[in-house]
């Protein structure tokens, strides 16, 4: 056998191995063998049950307790990262420099090349599918300039929070004194991360070549692997160290309601994934989210002064919905006050407002706004108005 062929069967054979392994870290996972039968044997140290619609707390162990959390901490940056974008700092086609520091980082990453641009599309796949700490250290530098300095930004937007459990001293999770949060802290950041609805798009591929300017070519797994072994589990953020155990915060959705489960200091990496299935089997089996006002367009029922169109379209600005047990019944009033308007208003203007009540409290307002805008009559409409209603 000459050389060429000997190296041709030796690509061949790396080739289908790394075939192989993919295949087999895409199989859907079961749980079913270490899941807990009830969440009292779960072995996690802590873990905490959020709604995330109403914010409630459906189930919680130890869930202030002040515990290492590896790169879960990847969600408060990823949060900073999508607001960055909403704030206009930088968009999603837009590119960033990996300068020497982020691209020398330890720990998992997508091995990004020092001084050299990368989009930001692709650096948000690496932090959310790879939990790339080279990644998330562009993300800082490109936001505040130094780590240290987005790192105040991390506990400033932690104590905006009302998160009084949780202390950040890197962007990624690595090891590092007094760097901690707890179970419940964690839900509330998954919270605000998932209002993002763009954070969504990277979190749904099983594999994803993250491709370098020069074309060599790093195959990016997804670390989340309750997202195909979960019915209903559309994004999450792992994270492992010795000294944190193993730790996962996903949230998943059925039957129109979501759910935010956060797992800390699990044994091993599949006991996170059978802990964090076992809370949300808690949560879906035992309650049930109905949705009492929703978003869409009602006719508004008083007339507007000299508005052209008779037809005017309204709607709650928000939806409120409650979470009770299965089988419950919910007691609430609900109770519409409408505005004397006068045209010409725009779109989303103020009409009035829903008043919810149990029991004679206030539980919620919400504001009705305009779903269009409306004219005023001119002179001759004016003339026609009287002409046809004379």
């Amino acid at each position: 056998m000459n050389k060429i062929s000997f190296l041709k069967i030796l690509c061949i054979t790396v080739f289908v191995i790394s075939m192989a392994i993919s295949i087999i870290l895409c199989l859907p996972g079961n749980w079913d063998d270490v899941k807990a039968s009830t969440v009292d044997e779960i072995n996690s140290k802590a873990y905490c049950l959020m709604d995330y619609e109403t914010g409630d707390i459906l189930l919680e162990k130890d869930s202030k307790q002040h515990l290492p959390i590896a790169s879960v901490t990847k969600t408060m940056t990823l949060l900073l990262t999508f607001e960055a974008i909403e704030q206009g700092k930088f968009g999603f086609d837009d590119m960033l420099l990996s300068s020497k520091n982020a691209s020398g980082m330890g720990g998992s990453q997508v091995f990004l090349e020092p001084d050299t641009k990368y989009k930001v599309n692709d650096l948000l796949y690496a932090v959310i599918m790879s939990s790339a700490n080279d990644a998330s250290m562009v993300f800082a530098e490109a936001i505040a300039g130094t780590e240290a300095s987005f790192v105040d930004m991390m506990n400033k937007k932690a104590q905006s929070l009302g998160l009084v459990d949780t202390n950040f001293v890197n962007c990624t999770g690595l090891p590092a004194n007094n760097h901690y949060s707890c179970a419940h802290d964690l839900a509330i950041v998954m919270r605000q991360l998932i209002n993002h609805k763009e954070y969504f798009n990277y979190t749904q591929e099983r594999l994803r070549d993250f491709v370098h300017p020069t074309g060599r070519v790093t195959q990016m797994t997804n670390t989340n692997k309750l997202m195909r072994a979960y019915s209903g589990c559309d994004a999450g953020k792992t994270g492992s160290t010795v000294e944190a155990g193993y730790c996962l915060s996903a949230t998943a959705i059925r039957n129109d309601m979501r759910l935010i489960s956060v797992v800390l200091g699990a044994q091993n990496s599949k006991q996170r994934f059978a802990d964090c299935a076992t809370i949300f089997d808690y949560g879906f089996n035992n309650y049930e989210s109905k949705c009492i006002v929703d978003t869409q367009p009602i006719l508004y029922p008083n007339s507007i002064a000299h508005a052209k169109t008779l037809e005017v379209y309204v709607q709650p600005e928000q939806r409120f919905c409650q979470l009770t047990k299965k089988g419950e019944d919910i007691d609430l009033q609900v109770n519409y006050e409408y505005y004397d308007l006068s045209a010409p208003l725009e779109q989303s203007a103020i009409v009035g407002k829903i008043i919810i009540t149990k029991d004679s409290v206030v539980l919620k307002e919400i504001n009705l706004i305009l779903s269009q805008n409306v004219e005023a009559m001119n002179y001759y409409d004016n003339i026609q108005y009287i002409a046809k209603y004379w």
